[in-house]
């Protein structure tokens, strides 16, 4: 009778999705007795999530009972469907390394072509092999038949059998006294003509060449490329597969007998039970079941570093020294294996809530018996200062596993004087916890602190410093006290800012989120504090956003300029103005830089890292830096006049910067470029640029106007030139719409900033068109997406929440007050738990998608907040 795990998967046509997750749990409880312990459930667990895996056993003996040439010798089928089940994972290989010759193997096998199959004992990996053996060595064993017919083919039970490279006595239904009998008279033989001889279970081999199983599996791990493997056998040929198995590689003996693996599983059939296992998890991974919804992660930050919490406190992601520097924790792209600071109460309970302390960034999560508290306090520049206050009346359980530079740097760890020390980093780490007493582990390269921690006692503290080794000076008033004077200054920053009625206490905390993307020590803002976080679960859309983008920087400082706080606009200010101090002209500026102000190395990827929810690649840099885009100088210029509007002046060094965008536009304004979106395809005339580089003159002009200064004589005309050609060339008949270029029928939800920012009148007809054209054919329910073009990179991607914004703005100009409402409440309901947004949402499968938290997102939030409450009050007036 089939098994229920073969009913289950084959009903389904798609295996790697076939397996429900329950099994798991079915497994575990049931079959503790099978040799599946925790401690191998762990070690599955970690093998799940390697980039790449590759999954290798012995057959007969290990795949199934019986060994012999009858059909007995088919393998289990669940173990068959296992194994041709996590073939089909991406990056995931099977491969069976028998010592049956590579014919055999295959017919009696039945496997599909997805699984490797290598017979010989290591030797055969194709067909072709059997047919290029030399004709003297064709004699040898034709030798070795005959004299083996002779000295042991009489004894009942024995078989022989000629294989490619040697030759095969099967003794199974043989009794154990004539086993023994034959096991000697051959390995005499197998002396005698110089072969090499093994006892493989209940068959003998007689071979020419050496066994050669470790090879075997060392030479499949190098053509698949693979990062880890799982090698399971029965025999003693097997032991040299397993001696090679190294790092996360885990290493099963089946059956009775000694080995040098780490695991013994009883029989085959709990061997399918641990492939079973093992393609749960792997897929589970995979394809995201395993992930945590981007939305419900938590970001801490201090104005210099950031860090990301799931749910249930675990830090996830941390890099130190600079946002852009190596990871110290990035469990958000790779699990455990990445780095992770985790803590949770050691009685299994669920968690209750996870908040942000009042208008602080501060985050508490709360178990029925465990509360964390972490922030990162302000520290000295290249000094990161995490802590957690862990309170309460339960035990908890803090596992500091540490992997940086994105888990590719070795390092040790050492307890001094109570601390923990991680040894070999560039910079000093040191975990301080008065009171706990850790225990250290090492898998060979990375380390892993773990304590046990009673809290009846009152609250306990751990500190992780980066970057410094001396302790921070001492509070009289203890850790409560620097804990309050972090939220203070938070509070107090927050009096200041004018909220809008609409949603003010989302809106406050998108204020508090930018703020922590501004990098205080530079002036610079980062456009999102992750790399690497899919625009599609799977697909290969995963940028690195850890730089400030010369256009996000400013419309991010100047969402906070419109709340009321204009600091962070004169630090970015500054931080641009260095920038053009090295700079060959304002025309030649990158459009992204790394905080400092340097230009970006070139992009790569992190091969170790399988990702989010497997979305490889991971990658570190971004191209887009070497990209040409005109648009940018419209922000920074639209900045300088908004900020210099709401102060009532302009300072010297503004206007210069002014001047410096405007020449920039001058110069180069009449060039096709690589537009907002970045596309990997040739430059064009994009509308959107042409946009933002009117609105530069135009700003430029109105700012000249306002505060007493002197504007050029060609920015007017240029600006009249640019309109003309704008509003000519951008539309399209076929569309009835302003579209992505000049010459081009696709839509563009960029295109909205034709009558956003002034440039054509919003009651215009040609403006209503565009508007209707961008709803009906880029919005989907509660999202818009950005373009429906090709835009050169494989996969999709999601509605970006700022084109949803920019919706909402456009139904307001246009009058549709009901709309915007709708959509506004839309995407008020996909905030997550405590307030944050990624970069977008699918709405298809209901999933946020993309870098988190993210600066557009937000920003584009606090202007529809405060539009519609000009809207609405004005609405009330009439």
């Amino acid at each position: 009778m089939p098994t229920p795990l073969n009913q289950t998967v084959a009903a389904s046509a798609l295996l790697m999705k076939s397996l429900p997750l329950g099994l798991l749990r079915t497994f575990v409880q049931s079959n503790a007795d099978q040799g599946i312990t925790p401690e191998l459930l762990a070690e599955l667990r970690v093998l799940s999530r390697v980039p790449g895996l590759l999954v290798a056993c012995n057959y007969g003996g290990t795949l199934c009972s019986a060994e012999g040439v009858s059909t007995e010798t088919l393998p289990l089928d669940s173990a068959a469907v296992a194994l041709r089940a996590l073939a089909a994972l991406p990056n995931t290989h099977t491969a069976v390394i028998s010592g049956r010759s590579l014919r055999d193997l295959a017919a009696v096998s039945r496997l599909p072509a997805e699984v490797h199959l290598v017979g010989s004992h290591g030797v055969e990996f194709d067909m072709g092999y059997a047919y290029n053996q030399s004709l003297a060595t064709d004699a040898l064993l034709q030798e070795v038949v005959t004299a083996l017919t002779e000295a042991v083919a009489f004894e009942k039970g024995i078989r022989i059998m000629r294989k490619p490279v040697g030759v095969g006595v099967h003794t199974r239904p043989a009794t154990p006294e004539v086993r023994e009998r034959v096991i000697y008279r051959a390995q005499q033989i197998a002396m005698e003509f110089g072969l090499f001889f093994i006892v493989d279970g209940t068959v003998l081999d007689l071979t020419v060449e050496e066994p050669a199983k470790g090879r075997a599996l060392e030479q499949l791990r190098a053509s698949l490329g693979v990062s880890a493997a799982l090698y399971a056998g029965d025999a003693e040929s097997d032991e040299k597969a397993l001696a090679t198995l190294r790092g996360p590689d885990l290493g099963l003996h089946v059956g009775p007998g000694n080995t040098t693996a780490a695991h013994t599983i009883p029989d085959p059939e709990a061997f399918a039970r641990v492939l079973a296992l093992l393609f749960e998890m792997r897929r589970a991974w995979l394809f995201g079941e395993d992930a945590v919804g981007l939305e419900r992660h938590s970001m801490i930050g201090n104005g210099s570093s950031t860090a990301l919490l799931t749910p249930d406190a675990k830090i996830c992601w941390m890099s130190h020294p600079l946002p852009d520097s190596g990871s110290l924790f990035a469990h958000i792209l790779g699990g455990d294996p990445a780095g992770h600071f985790s803590i949770e109460p050691v009685k299994t309970s669920p968690v209750l809530a996870q908040r942000y302390v009042d208008n602080t960034m501060i985050v508490e999560t709360r178990w029925a018996d465990v509360t964390v508290t972490d922030y990162l306090e302000p520290a000295p520049e290249g000094i990161t200062s995490l802590v957690r206050v862990l309170s309460g009346t339960g035990t908890a359980r803090v596992v500091f596993a540490p992997r940086p530079d994105y888990a590719n740097a070795p390092f040790s760890m050492e307890i001094r004087d109570g601390e923990v020390h991680v040894v070999g980093t560039s910079d000093p780490i040191i975990l301080s916890a008065p009171g706990v007493t850790f225990r250290v582990t090492s898998d060979g390269r990375h380390a892993t602190a773990m304590a046990d921690v009673p809290l009846y006692g009152g609250p306990v503290v751990l500190n992780l410093r980066c970057g410094d080794t001396e302790p921070p000076p001492a509070d009289p008033y203890g850790e409560p006290h620097r804990r309050a004077a972090v939220g203070q200054v938070a509070r107090e920053w927050v009096k200041t800012l004018q909220l809008p009625s609409m949603k003010p206490s989302l809106v406050r905390r998108s204020a508090l989120v930018l703020k922590s993307l501004v990098h205080e020590p530079t002036g610079a803002v980062l456009a999102a504090p992750t790399t690497s976080l899919p625009e599609g679960i799977g697909g290969t859309r995963n940028w690195d956003y850890r730089y400030c983008w010369l256009r996000d920087g400013s419309m991010t400082v100047n969402a906070l300029v419109s709340l009321g706080s204009t600091r962070e606009a004169d630090g970015f200010l500054s931080w641009l103005g260095r920038i053009l101090e090295n700079a060959p002209g304002p025309e030649w500026l990158h459009p992204l830089y790394s905080v400092t102000g340097a230009p970006l190395s070139t992009e790569a990827i992190v091969e170790s890292l399988p990702g989010y929810a497997g979305s490889r690649p991971v990658r570190i840099g971004n191209a887009a830096d070497h990209q040409v885009q005109l648009d940018v100088f419209g922000p920074i210029a639209e900045l300088i006049h908004d900020l210099a509007e709401r102060r009532g002046f302009m300072p010297d060094e503004h206007w210069f910067l002014m001047e410096q965008m405007a020449h920039a536009v001058i110069a180069r304004w009449h060039e096709p470029d690589h537009g907002i979106w970045e596309a990997r395809r040739a430059p064009r005339h994009h509308v959107y640029t042409k946009v933002m580089c009117w609105v530069t003159l135009d700003r430029a002009v109105r700012a000249a106007a306002l505060h007493g200064r002197e504007a050029h004589a060609d920015w007017a005309p240029t600006a009249v030139t640019i309109r003309e050609q704008v509003l000519h060339e951008g539309w399209d008949n076929s569309a009835a719409s302003y579209t992505v270029a000049y010459d081009s029928p696709d839509l563009d939800a960029a295109v909205l900033h034709i009558g956003l920012s002034g440039l054509l009148d919003v009651q215009d007809q040609r403006f209503l068109d565009t508007v209707t054209a961008v709803e009906r054919d880029l919005r989907v329910g509660p999202t818009v997406f950005r373009y429906r073009y090709d835009d050169g990179l494989p996969g999709l991607e999601g509605g970006f929440h700022i084109c949803t914004t920019w919706l909402i703005e456009a139904y307001l100009a246009v009058g549709r007050l009901d709309d915007a409402l709708e959509l506004f409440n839309q995407l008020v309901a996909l905030f997550g738990p405590t307030g944050l947004l990624p970069e977008e949402y699918d709405p298809s499968t209901e999933t946020h998608l993309g870098n988190h938290p993210q600066a557009y997102s937000h920003l584009g939030f606090i202007r529809c907040a405060q539009l519609l409450d000009h809207y609405l009050a004005r609405a009330d007036v009439e």
